[in-house]
């Protein structure tokens, strides 16, 4: 299964404590290096940094235009990590992509790409036994100031035959 990941995922379960989770559902990740460049250069010594750089299973991939890409970004409406995430996505025919903005999953989801967001990869977790307590990492999430929506986190809990937060 090729998996290609943006920023905010990577960062996201940095935060929980799940960074590993990637590692255990999909073997291996693929991001571009803007995404690279945002987490862990840019992103020095924050969430999702030193796991990123340290992840013998995530694959750095140079993609052709990269400045073509910044400029494309910009018209779109998306960052350069976006956009390079779903260009990404699309070269390689990776079978999901992991995507937690809204724009960047709608305009994903357009060009026919399979999107999953964090939290689609913590009940995945949850449901492959890898994440033994769903309602307590959507918790350490809020808790954390992560911006993902609650209904969403509700919805999921749900459909697991978990009580809301």
């Amino acid at each position: 299964m090729i998996v290609v990941s943006n920023s905010s995922p990577l960062i996201v379960l940095a935060k929980v404590g799940w960074h590993h989770l990637l590692k255990a559902l999909f073997g291996r990740i693929l991001i571009s290096r803007q995404v690279f460049e945002e987490v862990v250069v840019t992103g020095a010594g924050l969430p999702g940094a030193a796991e990123t750089a340290q992840a013998r299973w995530i694959r750095v991939v140079e993609l052709p235009g990269a400045a073509a890409s910044l400029a494309a970004a910009g018209r779109a409406g998306l960052a350069a990590g976006e956009l390079s995430t779903i260009r990404l996505a699309q070269l390689v025919r990776a079978h999901l992509v992991l995507l937690d903005d809204l724009r960047a999953r709608k305009l994903a989801q357009h060009e026919g790409l399979k999107v999953q967001g964090s939290i689609g990869v913590l009940e995945a977790g949850f449901r492959k036994g890898h994440l033994p307590d769903l309602q307590e990492a959507y918790a350490r999430l809020l808790g954390r100031g992560v911006h993902l929506d609650r209904a969403l986190m509700n919805a999921s809990l749900t459909s697991c035959n978990l009580p809301p937060l």
